[in-house]
């Protein structure tokens, strides 16, 4: 956590310095820039997304009734529809079933998650002001501990590491935050019951590539089904074009090829990651894959020098 805030306010701190703040006062003018933000968000978002939490809560038990009274309709109605539709119906309920059992294994592991690393919270400011305060310390102390060429190479690996860590951190918040920004809108235009407060949910689960987003559909998908049928088609529509804007316009402009990772290799680590390390693993899966294909690409290349100048002096 505080790695991610390091990057995220890093840019703040580069601007700062080219303009003649002294590392303190850089620290501080972030330090009060972070907590105008909190109380902006404390002040401003909060209360409505607790006022919709507070209607979601006392609507719940009418939204299961009406679910469960949809189920039970269904069901005793079968005989009279056609095979063809009953069959579609099975799999659709059997896609439903696995994708809620996904589901909600996901969301046991973020709570759990967060739950478990709550109490080292207090940790993080210290964390993240010592790296704001010494950043520019810790590759040397790595690679100052070897000489020539090696030093070299370690030198351009960590530099490498830096940079794949900050594109993807900053990158994938910006995009989690401008994906938000247009869920909401749309959710607003087709007039869907906690915008707000599903559009803030979309934003943290788009911090994971590809299954995140998915996952954030299901409870808007299901709120707006049990206000109108259609409603909950337009839900699909909102986000099919919201993904198509980002994977089209908003990556490809700000990530770019930062990864360089296929699609369904990031499926593969994700699930993995999630499989032996939970959500924790779901976030830093893909990065620390991105991390070690650097070290791996560095080490081929180095290896392939030698071998080059080898066979020059040979």
């Amino acid at each position: 956590a505080g790695g991610v805030l390091y990057y995220v306010t890093e840019p703040i701190q580069r601007f700062l310095e080219k303009r003649k703040f002294p590392r303190w006062a850089s620290i501080l003018s972030i330090l009060v820039i972070i907590g105008a933000l909190i109380y902006a968000f404390i002040a401003v978002i909060v209360p409505p997304i607790n006022n919709q939490i507070n209607h979601l809560i006392k609507a719940a038990p009418n939204l299961a009734n009406e679910l469960s009274d949809m189920i039970d309709y269904i069901l005793k109605n079968r005989e009279k529809f056609p095979d063809q539709l009953n069959d579609a119906i099975e799999r659709i309920t059997n896609s439903i079933q696995q994708y809620a059992v996904f589901t909600s294994k996901f969301l046991v592991q973020l709570i759990s998650s967060l739950v478990s690393g709550a109490f080292i919270l207090i940790l993080v400011p210290f964390f993240f002001i010592y790296m704001l305060k010494d950043h520019e310390k810790f590759a040397p102390a790595i690679y100052n501990l070897f000489s020539g060429s090696r030093r070299q190479w370690v030198k351009k690996t960590l530099t490498d590491i830096d940079d794949v860590l900050r594109n993807y951190i900053q990158g994938q918040i910006l995009i989690s935050f401008i994906l938000a920004t247009l869920i909401f809108i749309g959710y607003k235009i087709i007039g869907l019951e906690y915008a707000l407060l599903l559009a803030m949910f979309a934003f943290f689960m788009n911090m994971v590539p590809f299954i995140g987003p998915w996952v954030a559909l299901v409870p808007a998908i299901i709120v707006g089904f049990l206000d109108d049928p259609m409603k909950a088609v337009w839900v699909c529509v909102v986000t099919l074009v919201a993904q198509q804007i980002d994977s089209n316009f908003i990556t490809p402009n700000i990530m770019g090829k930062t990864l360089d990772i296929h699609p369904l290799t990031v499926i593969t680590i994700i699930l993995a990651a999630g499989n032996i390390a939970g959500f924790i693993g779901i976030l830093l899966g893909v990065p620390l894959y991105a991390v070690a294909k650097v070290i791996v690409k560095n080490v081929y290349e180095h290896r392939k020098d030698i071998k080059s100048a080898a066979t020059k002096n040979i």
